[in-house]
C-alpha cells in the first residue's frame, strides 16, 4: 500500500534530469529500429520523395552506404522496397520473381557493404503489378488469394536465395505466412526467419509509401477487401494467433501510432516479437508539424518512437531511425 500526501510526494521522481533518467521506466536505444530504404533504377542516383521530406530512393550502387551509416549508429537491420521501373510491372507481377530484380540485387549490394546487418525485404506483388494491388486479381478486380499466395512463396525463396534475413508477408493473403514457412523449410531456408504483417489495417496513412514505390498512381479501387477494417480490435488478434500457428518468428502492427491499443493487446497476449511500423504518413505528419513551427521535431521523434516502447513494441520501423539514433546518443 502506498503512503498518502504529503508522506508521498510523486514529484520528487522528476525534480531533476538525474532522477528522471534513474526512474524511467522505458528506454530508447538505436538497436530497437528497422530503417526502411527506398531503391529505384539507375545508377550513381538519390530520388527525393516529395510526399516524404528528407527520405530518397537510392540506385543499388548507392544502398550499402546507407546501410553502413545505419550499422555505424547501432541501427541493427534495414528493410528494403523497391521502386519498380514501369516496362516491368505486370497483370502477373513476373518481376517479383526474377533473381535479378531490383530488391535481390539491393540485398547482395548490402551484404557486400555490411555483412553484419540484417535485411528485411517484403513479400507482396504491389511493387511488380501493373494494377496496383498486393496479389493477382480477376476480371472483376477482386484480389485471388490462393494464386497469388503461390507466387509470393516464390518470391520469398528468390528474396531468402538473394541473402534476405527476414522475409515480410505484407500482403494479408489468408494461409500465406504457413505456404512461405514451408517452402522455405523445403528449399533448405530454415534460419530465413518470418515477420508477419499480422496486424495490417486498410489505411489512409499509407500515400506517401505509395508514392515511394510507384504504386498509389496505379491502383485500381483499395485494399479493403484484405487488409483489415480499422474498426476491428478482437479481428487482429485472431490474425497474430493464425500467423503465430502457421510459423512466422516476428509479427507485426501497421499503421503505429492510431493502432497503439492493437500494439499493447497483442503484447499482453502473445510471447512473440512484436513489431510497429511507424508508416510514411506518421512520419510526413511529424516533418509538416516542425516545418510548420507547432511543435519541436527532435522532441516530436523521440516521444512517438518511446510511445511504441511503452506500449510493448520490441521494436519499430520508422524513416526516423537515422535521426533518432543519432538523437539518443547526444
Amino acid at each position: 500500500m502506498n503512503a498518502a500526501f504529503p508522506a508521498l510526494r510523486l514529484r520528487r521522481g522528476r525534480s531533476a534530469p538525474w532522477i528522471r533518467s534513474l526512474l524511467a521506466e522505458h528506454r530508447l536505444s538505436p538497436s530497437d529500429f528497422i530503417l526502411p530504404l527506398f531503391i529505384c533504377d539507375g545508377v550513381g542516383c538519390e530520388e527525393p520523395i516529395t510526399s516524404l521530406p528528407g527520405v530518397s530512393r537510392w540506385t543499388v550502387d548507392r544502398i550499402g552506404a546507407r546501410a553502413r551509416e545505419a550499422h555505424e549508429l547501432g541501427i541493427p537491420c534495414v528493410a528494403l522496397f523497391p521502386n519498380t521501373p514501369g516496362h516491368l510491372r505486370s497483370e502477373r507481377a513476373e518481376e517479383a520473381l526474377n533473381p535479378d530484380n531490383l530488391i535481390c540485387r539491393a540485398v547482395k549490394a548490402v551484404k557486400d557493404a555490411c555483412p553484419d546487418i540484417g535485411v528485411l525485404t517484403d513479400v507482396a506483388l504491389d511493387p511488380y503489378t501493373a494494377h496496383g494491388h498486393d496479389g493477382l486479381i480477376d476480371e472483376r478486380g477482386c484480389v485471388l488469394n490462393d494464386e497469388t499466395t503461390v507466387i509470393l512463396v516464390q518470391q520469398a525463396l528468390v528474396q531468402a536465395e538473394a541473402g534476405a534475413d527476414i522475409v515480410a508477408p505484407s500482403d494479408m493473403m489468408d494461409g500465406r505466412v504457413g505456404a512461405i514457412r514451408g517452402g522455405l523449410e523445403a528449399a533448405g531456408k530454415c534460419d530465413t526467419a518470418i515477420m508477419a504483417y499480422a496486424a495490417k489495417y486498410a489505411s489512409s496513412f499509407y500515400g506517401p509509401f505509395r508514392d515511394a514505390v510507384g504504386s498509389g498512381g496505379r491502383l485500381k479501387g483499395d485494399k479493403r477487401g484484405y487488409q483489415m477494417d480499422p474498426a476491428n480490435a478482437a479481428e487482429a488478434l485472431r490474425e497474430v494467433a493464425l500467423d503465430i500457428a502457421e510459423g512466422a518468428d516476428m509479427v507485426m502492427v501497421k499503421p503505429g501510432l492510431p493502432y497503439l491499443d492493437i500494439l499493447k493487446a497483442i503484447h499482453d497476449r502473445f510471447d512473440v516479437p512484436t513489431f510497429a511500423y511507424q508508416v510514411s504518413g506518421e512520419y510526413a505528419m511529424i516533418e509538416h508539424s516542425a516545418a510548420a513551427g507547432a511543435a519541436d521535431r527532435d522532441a516530436l521523434i523521440l516521444e512517438t518512437l518511446l510511445a511504441f516502447k511503452r506500449a510493448g513494441a520490441t521494436g519499430i520501423l520508422t524513416y526516423h531511425a537515422v535521426d533518432a539514433a543519432r538523437l539518443i546518443a547526444g
